[in-house]
């Protein structure tokens, strides 16, 4: 049994699993600390919280390398279902960190309590996820760290690091809501290829994923109602202002509005941010 350290409080629990470079230590606090804030026998912070880290303690495997050098896959191979699975893997393991770093980050927020149970139970799944995928890598004969990967999703959460609504902006309304978009043609090639176990692992994801969106939209749309602006306009705005790039479609419309996230929000900003 990998041991974990002493936790002194939700902040403290959150920065060592960012902190931690063993991938199941990670984990395993990541999940520990949810389990122990969700009991509420931890404070929300303590004088004796360190920092809050510029970066996630990682392996030095994989390489990280720039998006547009990451090679394309085709899933009708082993070779490709294993390379979609450590990208899978990577995004899994940005998104635990991700989580951890919006509740760590903004423990001063003037936020319901509330707040950090959402965000502690993203963490708690996206760590399942990570580990879900990690297992079916090893079934294959791979591991995460075998290939290389990019570093995208970390850089949203340092451009966000100083905004609270920003950072729901563009995390869980932009990165994880392109999950939604994206993942259901990818069970559909998976169970085409007849790797029903990697496709099982996507459904698992798949649905975890709606309401980590909702999870985001549902306290996007609680500090603009605090501020008085208007959702949409808002997030339009903060995107424009902090993410690069455009909005690609096709959208999975059904399945972001059932999280709270409808096409009033995104559909004018097709190919059209930043420009």
């Amino acid at each position: 049994m990998t041991s974990i350290p002493a936790i002194h409080s939700l902040r403290d629990g959150a920065v060592r699993a960012i902190r931690a470079v063993d991938l199941d230590i990670k984990t395993l606090l990541a999940q520990e600390t949810a389990r122990r804030w969700t009991a509420r026998t931890l404070s929300l912070r303590s004088p004796l919280d360190a920092p809050v880290p510029d970066r996630p303690g990682r392996p030095e495997k994989p390489e990280l390398i720039p998006p547009r050098q990451m090679p394309k896959r085709a899933l009708t191979t082993d070779k490709g279902r294993i390379a979609l699975l450590h990208a899978i893997a990577h995004i899994e393991l940005n998104a635990v960190d991700l989580a951890l770093d919006i509740v760590a980050r903004f423990a001063t927020e003037p936020v319901p309590n509330s707040f950090f149970d959402g965000w502690m139970k993203v963490a708690f799944e996206e760590a399942k996820h990570f580990r879900m995928v990690r297992d079916r890598l090893r079934q294959l004969g791979a591991d995460y760290g075998d290939l290389p990967a990019h570093d995208g999703l970390w850089q949203a959460a340092h451009d966000t690091r100083n905004d609270l609504t920003a950072r729901l902006a563009v995390v869980p309304l932009i990165l994880e809501a392109r999950g939604l978009d994206v993942t259901p043609a990818l069970q559909a090639k998976m169970r085409e290829a007849g790797d029903f176990e990697s496709a099982a692992v996507l459904d698992v994801i798949y649905e975890d994923e709606k309401g980590h969106v909702a999870v985001g939209a549902k306290w996007f749309r609680f500090l603009c109602a605090r501020q008085k602006k208007d959702p949409a306009a808002a997030f339009q705005a903060l995107v424009r202002a902090n993410f690069r790039g455009p909005l690609k479609a096709p959208f999975n419309d059904i399945a972001r509005a059932e999280a709270g996230l409808t096409p009033s929000f995104y559909r004018s900003m097709t190919a059209s941010v930043n420009t």
